[in-house]
């Protein structure tokens, strides 16, 4: 049982080593660490944000447990040296297309979130969120026009297949839960969401037993604060699910309790909480690690098989939020170290 830890950039490294105790409490036979350098740290040691060493253990392991990328002091690079692309690379060098973004509203939580108590209450989704395609692997591009201004263009574009197979995953993921699947595109403006939206409907026929419903991504925002209980599996491109999961983690209190699982064809998941690398609160003591934690479960969950061990960390963090133990994200007081060791302890 081999984990790649990639800890990252600003709280990356905070949040991961919370995590990593978690997963030595657990006492698992077999389990072995394997760190590398990812992002703007692996800019300044080898001179790339995703060197050929780190590939080389992330395709050695069996699942990659993901802090963050992001540095300020990267920010001049040319966008392909950039720390950002550390991630875009790994998705795409592991055949990674499906990212699956739970958001459940935790007991006693219903003060922090956004939304009315009794609104959110009733938040119990999974975003499932198209990696591979989109804008963010499109051709793109900056011209000068003749009047020496300048445009910006980004292509989107998906195919039947990349439509398809992240269909069949959220198809299948609503089948393992409520049955209702959400299927979020903008296909009265855009003909890329048009190509989507047939192909998710000619796919519902292989799954009767799901109920399958479409809505324009504009509605699908409004109607996650409107009446957020709505939702069983939502899925949707990568764009689209980039927004929504994050408005998700307000819904539901904090984006340091969303964690996230990346998964494709192959035997290599992506684990990482959905937060970024905050650098402004680096090295303080400050950073939830519970997202980066349940990223831990998910792995354990997804790529090892280990549901029990997975359920004891969730129902561990779940513990500890009931306790009053709360970041300062959620209006508390408690550091990094301090709600790592509270996880720690109830997992006994």
């Amino acid at each position: 049982m081999k984990v790649a830890l990639f800890p990252g950039d600003g709280i990356g490294p905070e949040v991961i080593g919370e995590a990593v105790r978690v997963l030595e409490a657990l006492a698992l036979p077999g389990l072995t660490l394997v760190e590398g350098d990812v992002g703007g740290i692996a800019c300044k040691r080898h001179g790339h944000p995703l060197p050929p060493e780190t590939l080389q253990v992330a395709h050695a392991a069996g699942a990659v447990l993901f802090g963050a990328v992001g540095d300020p002091a990267c920010d001049g690079l040319d966008r392909a040296l950039r720390p950002e692309q550390a991630i875009l690379g790994l998705r795409k060098a592991l055949g990674l297309f499906a990212n699956l973004r739970p958001a459940t509203m935790f007991a006693g939580l219903e003060d922090a979130s956004a939304l009315r108590p009794e609104v959110a209450r009733a938040i119990n989704l999974l975003i499932v969120r198209e990696l591979n395609g989109d804008v963010y692997f499109g051709d793109k591009g900056i011209d000068t026009l003749t009047d020496g201004s300048r445009r910006g263009w980004d292509m989107m574009s998906y195919t039947e297949a990349e439509v398809a197979r992240i269909a069949h995953v959220g198809f299948k993921a609503a089948r393992g839960r409520g049955g209702r699947l959400c299927s979020v595109d903008k296909a009265n403006v855009l003909e890329t969401s048009q190509v989507w939206r047939d192909t998710v409907t000619a796919i519902a026929g292989e799954y009767t037993d799901v109920e399958l419903t479409h809505m324009y991504v504009d509605n699908a925002a409004m109607q996650l604060v409107r009446n957020p209980g709505q939702f069983d599996v939502i899925v949707t491109g990568n764009l689209f699910g980039d927004i929504l999961s994050d408005q998700a983690s307000m819904c539901v209190g904090s984006i340091g309790l969303l964690a996230s699982a990346a998964l494709g064809n192959g035997t290599v998941g992506l684990y990482e909480p959905i937060h970024g690398s905050a650098p402004d609160i680096a090295g303080k003591d400050v950073a939830n690690p519970m997202a980066t934690i349940l990223s831990a479960a998910m792995m354990l969950r997804h790529s090892f098989g280990l549901e029990a061990d997975a359920a004891r960390v969730e129902a561990a963090v779940a513990a500890a939020l009931a306790a009053g133990i709360r970041g300062a994200d959620l209006g508390g007081s408690h550091g990094t170290r301090a709600i790592g060791d509270a996880v720690v302890e109830r997992l006994a």
